[in-house]
Protein backbone atom coordinates (compact mmCIF):
# COMPACT_ATOMS: atom_id res chain seq x y z
CA UNK A 1 0.00 0.00 0.00
CA UNK A 2 2.80 2.37 0.91
CA UNK A 3 4.58 1.65 -2.38
CA UNK A 4 1.37 2.22 -4.37
CA UNK A 5 0.79 5.59 -2.71
CA UNK A 6 4.42 6.68 -3.14
CA UNK A 7 4.23 5.84 -6.86
CA UNK A 8 1.07 7.93 -7.11
CA UNK A 9 2.86 10.96 -5.65
CA UNK A 10 1.64 10.88 -2.05
CA UNK A 11 3.87 11.77 0.88
CA UNK A 12 3.40 8.67 3.01
CA UNK A 13 3.66 8.31 6.77
CA UNK A 14 3.29 4.99 8.55
CA UNK A 15 2.23 3.78 11.97
CA UNK A 16 3.86 0.59 13.22
CA UNK A 17 3.53 -1.42 16.41
CA UNK A 18 7.32 -1.51 16.76
CA UNK A 19 10.37 -0.32 14.86
CA UNK A 20 11.64 -3.84 14.23
CA UNK A 21 11.59 -5.04 10.64
CA UNK A 22 9.80 -1.99 9.26
CA UNK A 23 11.20 -1.22 5.80
CA UNK A 24 9.05 1.02 3.64
CA UNK A 25 11.04 2.55 0.76
CA UNK A 26 9.91 6.05 -0.14
CA UNK A 27 7.97 6.53 3.09
CA UNK A 28 8.72 9.85 4.77
CA UNK A 29 8.55 8.56 8.33
CA UNK A 30 7.26 5.61 10.32
CA UNK A 31 5.93 6.39 13.80
CA UNK A 32 5.96 3.69 16.47
CA UNK A 33 2.50 3.78 18.02
CA UNK A 34 0.22 1.12 19.48
CA UNK A 35 -3.44 1.60 18.52
CA UNK A 36 -4.31 0.64 22.08
CA UNK A 37 -2.57 3.80 23.35
CA UNK A 38 -5.29 6.40 22.65
CA UNK A 39 -3.34 9.38 23.92
CA UNK A 40 -0.12 8.64 22.02
CA UNK A 41 -2.15 7.83 18.92
CA UNK A 42 -3.97 11.16 19.03
CA UNK A 43 -0.68 12.99 19.62
CA UNK A 44 0.97 11.17 16.70
CA UNK A 45 -1.91 11.92 14.35
CA UNK A 46 -1.64 15.58 15.33
CA UNK A 47 1.96 15.65 14.08
CA UNK A 48 0.93 14.62 10.57
CA UNK A 49 -1.19 16.77 8.29
CA UNK A 50 -3.40 13.84 7.31
CA UNK A 51 -5.13 14.06 3.93
CA UNK A 52 -6.17 10.42 3.55
CA UNK A 53 -5.97 7.39 5.83
CA UNK A 54 -5.65 3.69 5.02
CA UNK A 55 -6.28 1.55 8.08
CA UNK A 56 -4.81 -1.93 7.56
CA UNK A 57 -3.67 -2.70 11.11
CA UNK A 58 -5.28 -5.87 12.42
CA UNK A 59 -4.76 -9.35 13.72
CA UNK A 60 -5.51 -10.98 10.39
CA UNK A 61 -4.86 -14.67 11.06
CA UNK A 62 -8.23 -16.39 11.63
CA UNK A 63 -6.73 -19.06 13.90
CA UNK A 64 -4.84 -16.55 16.04
CA UNK A 65 -6.24 -18.10 19.21
CA UNK A 66 -6.29 -15.03 21.48
CA UNK A 67 -9.83 -13.65 21.20
CA UNK A 68 -9.10 -10.76 23.58
CA UNK A 69 -6.25 -9.56 21.38
CA UNK A 70 -8.36 -9.90 18.23
CA UNK A 71 -11.14 -7.67 19.58
CA UNK A 72 -8.75 -5.24 21.27
CA UNK A 73 -6.88 -4.67 18.00
CA UNK A 74 -9.52 -5.03 15.32
CA UNK A 75 -12.40 -3.30 17.10
CA UNK A 76 -11.13 -1.09 19.92
CA UNK A 77 -7.97 -0.16 18.01
CA UNK A 78 -10.15 1.05 15.14
CA UNK A 79 -12.30 3.06 17.53
CA UNK A 80 -9.21 4.71 18.99
CA UNK A 81 -8.06 5.64 15.49
CA UNK A 82 -11.41 7.13 14.52
CA UNK A 83 -11.56 9.11 17.76
CA UNK A 84 -8.08 10.44 17.05
CA UNK A 85 -9.07 11.49 13.54
CA UNK A 86 -12.16 13.29 14.83
CA UNK A 87 -9.94 15.34 17.14
CA UNK A 88 -7.92 16.76 14.23
CA UNK A 89 -8.49 20.44 13.38
CA UNK A 90 -8.75 19.55 9.68
CA UNK A 91 -10.31 16.12 9.08
CA UNK A 92 -9.00 13.84 6.30
CA UNK A 93 -10.80 13.76 2.96
CA UNK A 94 -11.09 9.96 2.95
CA UNK A 95 -10.56 7.08 5.38
CA UNK A 96 -10.40 3.52 4.10
CA UNK A 97 -11.05 0.78 6.65
CA UNK A 98 -10.07 -2.75 5.67
CA UNK A 99 -12.72 -5.24 6.78
CA UNK A 100 -12.84 -8.76 5.35
CA UNK A 101 -14.94 -11.05 3.18
CA UNK A 102 -14.87 -13.37 6.18
CA UNK A 103 -17.90 -11.44 7.43
CA UNK A 104 -20.03 -13.41 4.93
CA UNK A 105 -19.24 -16.66 6.73
CA UNK A 106 -20.02 -20.07 5.25
CA UNK A 107 -23.80 -19.89 5.03
CA UNK A 108 -24.05 -18.89 1.36
CA UNK A 109 -21.84 -20.21 -1.42
CA UNK A 110 -21.32 -19.13 -5.00
CA UNK A 111 -20.79 -15.49 -5.91
CA UNK A 112 -21.16 -12.96 -3.08
CA UNK A 113 -21.92 -9.26 -3.44
CA UNK A 114 -22.15 -6.53 -0.82
CA UNK A 115 -25.83 -7.34 -0.21
CA UNK A 116 -25.16 -10.99 0.57
CA UNK A 117 -26.03 -12.07 4.11
CA UNK A 118 -23.30 -11.63 6.72
CA UNK A 119 -22.93 -14.51 9.13
CA UNK A 120 -19.43 -14.58 10.67
CA UNK A 121 -18.34 -17.89 12.17
CA UNK A 122 -15.15 -17.01 14.08
CA UNK A 123 -13.79 -14.25 16.32
CA UNK A 124 -11.80 -12.66 13.51
CA UNK A 125 -14.87 -12.32 11.29
CA UNK A 126 -17.04 -11.12 14.18
CA UNK A 127 -14.45 -8.47 15.06
CA UNK A 128 -14.42 -7.22 11.48
CA UNK A 129 -18.20 -7.06 11.18
CA UNK A 130 -18.38 -5.31 14.55
CA UNK A 131 -15.79 -2.85 13.25
CA UNK A 132 -18.04 -2.13 10.26
CA UNK A 133 -20.98 -1.38 12.55
CA UNK A 134 -18.73 0.77 14.72
CA UNK A 135 -17.66 2.73 11.64
CA UNK A 136 -21.27 3.45 10.75
CA UNK A 137 -21.63 5.42 13.99
CA UNK A 138 -18.89 7.75 12.72
CA UNK A 139 -20.21 8.16 9.17
CA UNK A 140 -21.70 11.62 9.81
CA UNK A 141 -18.42 12.85 11.28
CA UNK A 142 -15.81 11.18 9.07
CA UNK A 143 -15.55 10.26 5.34
CA UNK A 144 -15.31 6.49 5.80
CA UNK A 145 -15.02 3.84 3.08
CA UNK A 146 -15.18 0.13 3.97
CA UNK A 147 -13.37 -2.48 1.87
CA UNK A 148 -14.12 -6.19 2.15
CA UNK A 149 -11.13 -7.93 0.56
CA UNK A 150 -11.35 -11.59 -0.29
CA UNK A 151 -8.18 -13.71 -0.07
CA UNK A 152 -5.12 -11.94 -1.41
CA UNK A 153 -1.43 -12.72 -1.31
CA UNK A 154 2.05 -11.64 -2.36
CA UNK A 155 5.66 -11.53 -1.19
CA UNK A 156 6.22 -11.05 2.56
CA UNK A 157 2.86 -12.56 3.58
CA UNK A 158 3.24 -14.84 6.60
CA UNK A 159 3.63 -18.57 5.98
CA UNK A 160 0.73 -19.14 8.38
CA UNK A 161 -1.46 -18.39 5.34
CA UNK A 162 -2.00 -21.15 2.79
CA UNK A 163 -0.48 -19.77 -0.41
CA UNK A 164 2.74 -18.52 1.22
CA UNK A 165 2.98 -21.92 2.93
CA UNK A 166 2.82 -23.67 -0.45
CA UNK A 167 5.31 -21.21 -1.96
CA UNK A 168 7.71 -21.71 0.95
CA UNK A 169 7.59 -25.48 0.52
CA UNK A 170 8.46 -25.39 -3.17
CA UNK A 171 11.12 -22.68 -2.69
CA UNK A 172 12.82 -24.79 -0.02
CA UNK A 173 12.37 -27.95 -2.10
CA UNK A 174 10.68 -29.78 0.75
CA UNK A 175 9.32 -33.22 -0.03
CA UNK A 176 6.01 -33.22 1.88
CA UNK A 177 3.30 -30.64 2.60
CA UNK A 178 0.35 -31.11 4.97
CA UNK A 179 -2.90 -29.41 3.99
CA UNK A 180 -6.63 -29.63 4.62
CA UNK A 181 -9.29 -29.94 1.93
CA UNK A 182 -7.50 -29.16 -1.33
CA UNK A 183 -10.67 -29.29 -3.43
CA UNK A 184 -12.42 -26.20 -2.04
CA UNK A 185 -12.22 -23.21 -4.39
CA UNK A 186 -11.68 -19.64 -3.24
CA UNK A 187 -11.24 -16.18 -4.75
CA UNK A 188 -7.54 -15.17 -4.66
CA UNK A 189 -6.13 -11.77 -5.66
CA UNK A 190 -2.65 -10.30 -6.03
CA UNK A 191 -1.92 -7.72 -3.31
CA UNK A 192 -0.62 -5.33 -5.99
CA UNK A 193 -4.06 -5.29 -7.59
CA UNK A 194 -5.80 -4.88 -4.23
CA UNK A 195 -3.85 -1.76 -3.31
CA UNK A 196 -4.59 -0.17 -6.67
CA UNK A 197 -8.29 -0.50 -5.89
CA UNK A 198 -7.73 0.87 -2.40
CA UNK A 199 -5.98 3.96 -3.79
CA UNK A 200 -8.75 4.55 -6.31
CA UNK A 201 -11.36 4.31 -3.57
CA UNK A 202 -9.50 6.96 -1.57
CA UNK A 203 -9.59 9.26 -4.59
CA UNK A 204 -13.29 8.79 -5.37
CA UNK A 205 -15.81 10.96 -3.53
CA UNK A 206 -18.63 8.62 -4.58
CA UNK A 207 -17.01 5.84 -2.53
CA UNK A 208 -17.47 7.64 0.79
CA UNK A 209 -20.06 5.98 3.02
CA UNK A 210 -20.06 2.81 0.92
CA UNK A 211 -18.85 -0.78 1.32
CA UNK A 212 -16.99 -2.60 -1.47
CA UNK A 213 -15.88 -6.14 -2.16
CA UNK A 214 -12.29 -6.25 -3.42
CA UNK A 215 -11.69 -9.51 -5.26
CA UNK A 216 -10.62 -11.20 -8.51
CA UNK A 217 -13.99 -12.77 -9.40
CA UNK A 218 -12.12 -16.00 -10.14
CA UNK A 219 -11.99 -19.08 -7.92
CA UNK A 220 -9.09 -21.51 -7.69
CA UNK A 221 -8.91 -24.72 -5.67
CA UNK A 222 -5.84 -25.44 -3.57
CA UNK A 223 -5.19 -28.29 -5.99
CA UNK A 224 -5.05 -25.67 -8.78
CA UNK A 225 -2.61 -23.61 -6.70
CA UNK A 226 -0.42 -26.64 -6.01
CA UNK A 227 -0.35 -27.57 -9.69
CA UNK A 228 0.68 -24.03 -10.71
CA UNK A 229 3.32 -23.73 -7.96
CA UNK A 230 4.87 -27.07 -8.84
CA UNK A 231 4.94 -26.22 -12.56
CA UNK A 232 6.58 -22.82 -11.95
CA UNK A 233 9.17 -24.18 -9.52
CA UNK A 234 9.80 -27.51 -11.21
CA UNK A 235 9.50 -29.17 -7.81
CA UNK A 236 6.92 -31.83 -6.90
CA UNK A 237 5.42 -32.10 -3.43
CA UNK A 238 3.96 -35.17 -1.75
CA UNK A 239 0.59 -33.90 -0.46
CA UNK A 240 -0.63 -35.24 2.88
CA UNK A 241 -4.16 -34.42 4.05
CA UNK A 242 -4.14 -33.53 7.74
CA UNK A 243 -7.60 -33.90 9.27
CA UNK A 244 -6.77 -31.15 11.79
CA UNK A 245 -6.60 -28.67 8.89
CA UNK A 246 -9.99 -29.68 7.45
CA UNK A 247 -12.69 -27.21 8.46
CA UNK A 248 -16.19 -28.50 9.14
CA UNK A 249 -18.99 -27.51 6.75
CA UNK A 250 -16.69 -25.79 4.26
CA UNK A 251 -18.51 -24.59 1.18
CA UNK A 252 -17.07 -25.98 -2.07
CA UNK A 253 -16.78 -22.58 -3.76
CA UNK A 254 -16.81 -18.91 -2.73
CA UNK A 255 -16.30 -16.05 -5.20
CA UNK A 256 -16.69 -12.33 -4.78
CA UNK A 257 -18.42 -9.91 -7.11
CA UNK A 258 -16.62 -6.61 -7.67
CA UNK A 259 -19.32 -5.14 -9.92
CA UNK A 260 -20.01 -2.31 -7.47
CA UNK A 261 -16.28 -1.57 -7.09
CA UNK A 262 -15.64 -1.42 -10.84
CA UNK A 263 -18.76 0.69 -11.43
CA UNK A 264 -17.45 3.19 -8.88
CA UNK A 265 -13.69 3.41 -9.58
CA UNK A 266 -13.17 1.53 -12.85
CA UNK A 267 -11.15 -1.60 -13.59
CA UNK A 268 -7.45 -1.96 -12.83
CA UNK A 269 -5.08 -4.24 -14.70
CA UNK A 270 -5.76 -7.79 -13.56
CA UNK A 271 -2.94 -10.09 -12.45
CA UNK A 272 -3.38 -13.81 -13.00
CA UNK A 273 -2.77 -16.03 -9.97
CA UNK A 274 -0.05 -17.88 -11.86
CA UNK A 275 1.85 -14.58 -12.20
CA UNK A 276 1.38 -13.87 -8.49
CA UNK A 277 2.79 -17.29 -7.61
CA UNK A 278 5.73 -16.78 -10.00
CA UNK A 279 6.47 -13.43 -8.33
CA UNK A 280 6.44 -15.09 -4.91
CA UNK A 281 8.45 -18.15 -5.91
CA UNK A 282 11.12 -16.23 -7.84
CA UNK A 283 11.30 -13.22 -5.53
CA UNK A 284 14.76 -12.39 -4.22
CA UNK A 285 15.15 -10.05 -1.26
Amino acid sequence: MAAELVRAGYEVFGLAHSDHGVTLPGVTEVFVCDLADRHKLAKTLGKIQVDVVVHLAAIAFVAHGDADAIYATNLIGTRNLLEGLISLKIPPSAILLASSANVYGNSVGGTLNECSRTQPVNDYAVSKLAMEYLAKTYQKKLPIIIARPFNYTGVYQSESFLLPKIVSHVRRRLSVIELGNINVSRDFSDVRMVVQYYRRLLECSDAIGETFNVCSETAYSLQDVLTMAQKISGHTLDIKINSQFVRANELPILIGSRAKLVATVGEVTSIELSETLRWMIEFSQ
